[in-house]
């Protein structure tokens, strides 16, 4: 699947958009994409990595629609809207990590992935993840980062799961307000109709609810937990259209 070749209407469906979305992407020179003879081509290993990083530079309304596409096509084959309590345990989730580099950060959210049982490769996951960082960081603003390997790997992982990390000192991290960064979550979704829904649903929740700061306040990993279902179930009951309303 990674080496995949798609063509517009395959792209525009993996990406939850329309074909002339894709067409006005490509006119744009927004998008990566290839021509071969008269064909317009699109690598799946490229096109993960452009999408998760549009994804992160998502703001607002722009952020809620496509919020709202993914979870049109997730409901095709979740039995519920909500994500977080099949994909996060309060132990999988560590309040204080001593990583002080990003180096160390990565190493040490791996190690953490690889304790739920669900990581067949540590090394490999590794390569992943420092891969994607050097494409482009991960570090968002407000002080967290959404750590994710280059392109969704079957291989990789047992099932999907998320995990989380909040280190006893921020790390300098490549975010784009250079501010440091306490929060990492580390995304395993080995599904990749999941992996760009998980995304928009983490980010939505940092930009429309308060649960950065409650995670960065929250006395213990428990606590931790708790805040981050108690702010999905916020989302998913405000809707699109009380969502467009909050500020960012």
């Amino acid at each position: 699947m990674p080496h995949r070749i798609l063509e517009t209407n395959e792209v525009a469906h993996y990406l939850h958009l329309k074909p002339a979305d894709i067409d006005r992407l490509v006119k744009n020179q927004e998008i990566p994409v290839e021509k071969h003879g008269d064909r317009l081509v699109f690598r799946k290993v490229t096109i993960d990595a452009w999408a998760s990083q549009r994804i992160l530079g998502l703001h607002g309304p722009r952020l809620t629609e496509y919020h709202q596409k993914t979870s049109h096509a997730a409901s095709q084959f979740l039995a519920q809207n909500a994500l977080l309590p099949e994909m996060i345990r309060d132990d999988y989730i560590d309040p204080a990590l001593a990583a002080k580099t990003r180096a160390s950060a990565l190493r040490e959210m791996v190690a953490l992935a690889e304790k739920t049982g669900r990581v067949y490769d540590r090394q490999e996951l590794l390569q992943g993840l420092e891969a994607r960082e050097e494409l482009c960081s991960t570090g968002l603003p407000g002080g967290f980062a959404l750590l994710h390997t280059r392109q969704p790997e079957a291989y990789l992982f047992e099932s999907s799961f998320i995990v989380l990390g909040r280190t006893v000192q921020p790390i300098p991290f490549g975010a784009p307000d250079g501010q440091a960064t306490s929060l990492f979550f580390l995304l395993a979704c080995p599904d990749d109709r999941l992996h760009l829904h998980v995304l928009a649903r983490l980010c939505m929740l940092a930009q429309k609810t308060p649960i950065i700061e409650q995670l960065l306040q929250a006395a213990d990993a428990q606590s931790m937990y708790q805040s981050l279902v108690a702010a999905e179930a916020a989302v998913l009951e405000a809707g699109p259209q009380k969502a467009q309303e909050q500020p960012r």
